[in-house]
C-alpha cells in the first residue's frame, strides 16, 4: 500500500490528455496490482511437496463426465444458439447510432485510443475497443456484424455469473434455472443482438453483484476486491452503470440493519471501503478525463443529466409525479409493457414471456413470505434490487416517453431471473413432495421440461419472428441501397461516383457507405449541389426517395441521357429511385 498511494498520483497524472498509452496503462495496472496485493486476504499456509514431486499428479488427468456437467453443456449450447443464430440477419439493418459507434471504432483503428468518446453526446470506451479487436482479429472490418459479434459475446459472458449468483443465493438448481431462463429470454437476447452498448450494464453488474453478495455471506475480503474491479470496469462501459454504486450502498445498509450483520459491521465497512478504492483505481482514466476540464465533465454527464434534468427539455409535470409514474411503469414492465422503443424491443408487450413472468411473480411471493418469516437480508435485497436497477430508466424525468426501456433497465433481469428460478424450484419441489418419491420426481421433471420448453418456444418466436419483423418495418433499408452502390462500383462505375440525395426522415447516408463496403465514405449530396457532378467523368449513380420529384426533375435537366429505375423493397414505404448516367463515350467507369 505504501507503493500504491504514490503510484495512484503518478497514474492520475499520466492519464491526462484523453488517450490510453502504454506508459499510463502500465502505471494503472501496476497501481491496481499493488492495491490488490496490499488488501488481499491470504488463507492458511498449506505445506505442499516440491513441484517435481507433483509431476505424477499432472500425468494422471481424468475427465469425469457427470449428468450435471452434461446439463451445463446443454445449456451452453442453447446459449450459443440464442445469441448467435441468424446474428447477421436479426436485426438486419443499422440506424444512426450504429454510424456513430462505427465512427468511434474507426478512430481506434486509426490510432486514436481515446479514454472517452464525446461524439453523439458522449460514450464510454469499452465497446469500441472490443469491436476494434473483433474487426481486426476476425477480419469483419468496420461493419454492423463487428458490433453485433461484440455485444453477443458480452451477453454470453453475463450468463456464467447469473448461474453463480443464483447458486450462491438458492443452490445449484436455482442457479441452473436462472441460467436457462436468462439464456433464452427475449429481453437479454434483443439487447445483446442490437450491436450497441446495452448488454454492458448487466454484464458487469452480474460479477460485481455476485462477488459482493458472496463477500457478505462468507466475510471474505477478496470477494470485495473482485467486486470493486468489476464495478470500476463497468463504469467504462454504459452510463446506466453509474447507478450501481448507490445500489450497492443500499445493499450494505440493508445488511447492516439485519441480525445477520451482528458482530461483523466494522470489518464489513472496511471491506466496502476496499471495494470503493479498487473501483476508483479502475475508473481512474475516466475520472482524470472528467476532471481535466469543465467541458470534459459536461461531456461525461451530458447523457445522464439530459434525462434527469432540464438541459434538453422541461419536465412535463412536477418531477415527483413523473418519478412515481415512471417507477410504476418500470416495475410492471416485465408483466405489462416494455415501452415504445422499437429498435431494441417489441413495443407494447411485456418484457418477459408468459411462463417466466408467472414464475417471477411466484418467486417474488415466495421470497416475500420467506422474508416476513425469517427476516433474511438477501430476500429483501432480491425484491428491492429490481426497481433499484431500473432507476436509470425511472429517472428519465425530462423524457418520460423513454420509460420504460429494456436497455436502461438491463441489470434488473439478473434478480428477476433468479426470482423466477426460485419460483420454479419451489413449484417443482412441491410437486415432487406431494406424491410418491419416484412418481413425484417424474412429474416434476415432466412439468419442468414442459414449462422451460414453452418458454423457449415463446422466446424464439419473440426474438426471431416478432422482433425481427417489426424491426425491419421500422428500419430504413440502407443495406439494399449499399448493395446497389456496390454493384455499380464493381461494374461500370466507381465508389466515388455514387451519391445519395437526402430527404427529411429518410436514410442515414453514412450507413449507406458502411453497407456498400466503404465505411469511411458518406454518400450524401445535397440537391442544390447536383450541378457540381457535371464535371465528374465516368458513369454516375444517384439514389433518391421516390417522393423527391424535385431531384428527379433536376437530374433529367442536368443529364437528359440518364435513366431512372425504381428499386422495390419487401417492406412498405422503403422503395427508392436510382438515376444512372452512362459513362461518356471513350471512357471507362473506373
Amino acid at each position: 500500500l505504501l507503493f500504491a498511494v504514490p503510484l495512484t498520483v503518478l497514474a492520475y497524472i499520466a492519464f491526462g490528455g484523453d488517450e490510453f498509452t502504454l506508459p499510463n496503462l502500465a502505471l494503472g495496472l501496476l497501481t491496481l496490482g499493488y492495491f490488490m496485493v496490499g488488501f488481499y486476504q491470504s488463507g492458511p499456509v498449506v505445506e505442499r511437496p516440491r513441484w517435481w514431486r507433483r509431476i505424477p499428479e499432472f500425468t494422471r488427468f481424468r475427465l469425469q463426465i457427470s449428468p450435471w456437467m452434461l446439463l451445463i453443456v446443454a445449456v451452453f449450447v442453447l446459449a450459443l444458439f440464442f445469441r448467435f443464430y441468424r446474428l447477421d440477419q436479426v436485426p438486419g439493418e443499422m440506424f444512426s447510432d450504429h454510424a456513430e459507434k462505427l465512427a468511434d471504432v474507426t478512430d481506434v483503428l486509426d490510432g486514436r485510443p481515446a479514454i472517452f468518446f464525446p461524439r453523439n453526446t458522449g460514450r464510454e470506451a469499452i465497446q469500441f475497443y472490443i469491436t476494434a479487436a473483433i474487426a481486426q482479429l476476425l477480419g469483419t472490418g468496420i461493419a454492423f456484424i463487428s458490433l453485433k459479434i461484440g455485444t453477443a459475446l458480452i451477453g454470453l459472458l453475463t450468463l456464467p455469473f447469473i448461474y453463480l449468483l443464483g447458486k450462491e443465493i438458492g443452490g445449484k438448481w436455482v442457479g441452473l434455472f436462472a441460467l436457462v431462463l436468462a439464456t433464452m429470454g427475449y429481453w437479454p437476447n434483443t439487447i445483446a443482438r442490437i450491436g450497441l452498448r446495452f448488454p454492458l450494464y448487466p454484464m458487469f453488474v452480474a460479477p460485481a453483484l455476485y462477488y459482493l453478495i458472496r463477500g457478505l455471506r462468507r466475510q471474505n475480503r477478496n470477494d470485495f476486491i473482485w467486486s470493486g474491479i468489476a464495478l470500476g470496469l463497468g463504469l467504462h462501459g454504459y452510463s446506466p452503470m453509474r447507478i450501481v454504486p448507490f445500489v450497492f450502498g443500499i445493499l450494505i445498509l440493508l445488511y447492516l440493519f439485519h441480525r445477520q450483520a451482528s458482530g461483523k459491521r466494522g470489518p464489513l465497512l472496511v471491506a466496502f471501503g476496499i471495494l470503493g478504492i479498487l473501483a476508483f483505481i479502475v475508473l481512474l482514466p475516466l475520472a482524470r478525463y472528467a476532471l481535466e476540464s469543465p467541458q470534459h465533465l459536461d461531456n461525461v454527464g451530458l447523457r445522464a443529466f439530459s434525462r434527469l434534468g432540464t438541459i434538453e427539455s422541461q419536465y412535463p409535470a412536477p418531477p415527483l409525479q413523473v418519478f412515481m409514474d415512471n417507477l410504476w411503469r418500470t416495475w410492471i414492465m416485465p408483466f405489462w409493457n416494455d415501452g415504445e422503443i422499437w429498435v431494441h424491443s417489441i413495443p407494447g408487450r411485456p418484457g418477459l414471456d408468459l411462463v417466466t413472468a408467472a414464475l417471477y411473480f411466484l418467486g417474488s411471493v415466495v421470497v416475500l413470505v420467506r422474508y416476513l418469516r425469517k427476516r433474511h437480508w438477501i430476500d429483501l435485497f432480491l425484491l428491492v434490487s429490481v426497481p433499484l436497477f431500473m432507476l436509470p430508466s425511472t429517472l428519465s424525468l425530462a423524457f418520460p416517453n423513454e420509460t420504460p426501456s429494456l436497455n436502461r433497465t438491463g441489470a434488473a433481469f439478473i434478480p428477476i431471473f433468479i426470482l423466477a428460478a426460485i419460483g420454479l424450484e419451489g413449484f417443482l419441489n412441491s410437486l415432487k413432495g406431494k406424491t410418491g418419491s419416484r412418481l413425484g420426481l417424474g412429474l416434476a421433471v415432466i412439468v419442468g421440461v414442459g414449462l422451460l420448453g414453452s418458454s423457449a418456444y415463446q422466446n424464439y418466436d419473440l426474438v426471431f419472428n416478432q422482433f425481427d419483423a417489426q424491426f425491419m418495418r421500422g428500419a430504413w433499408n440502407t443495406s439494399q441501397i449499399g448493395a446497389v452502390i456496390r454493384g455499380f462500383a464493381d461494374s461500370i462505375g466507381s465508389p466515388d461516383n455514387a451519391y445519395v440525395i437526402p430527404y427529411p426522415y429518410w436514410v442515414d447516408t453514412r450507413l449507406v457507405g458502411i453497407n456498400a463496403g466503404y465505411p469511411r465514405k458518406d454518400y450524401v449530396l445535397q440537391r442544390q449541389n447536383l450541378a457540381e457532378t457535371i464535371a465528374v467523368t465516368g458513369a454516375k449513380l444517384f439514389i433518391f426517395k421516390p417522393e423527391d420529384a424535385q431531384t428527379l426533375t433536376a437530374l433529367e435537366q442536368l443529364f437528359p441521357q440518364g435513366s431512372s429505375s425504381l428499386h422495390t423493397s419487401a417492406y412498405e414505404g422503403k422503395d427508392f429511385m436510382a438515376y444512372l448516367v452512362a459513362p461518356d463515350p471513350g471512357t471507362t467507369g473506373n
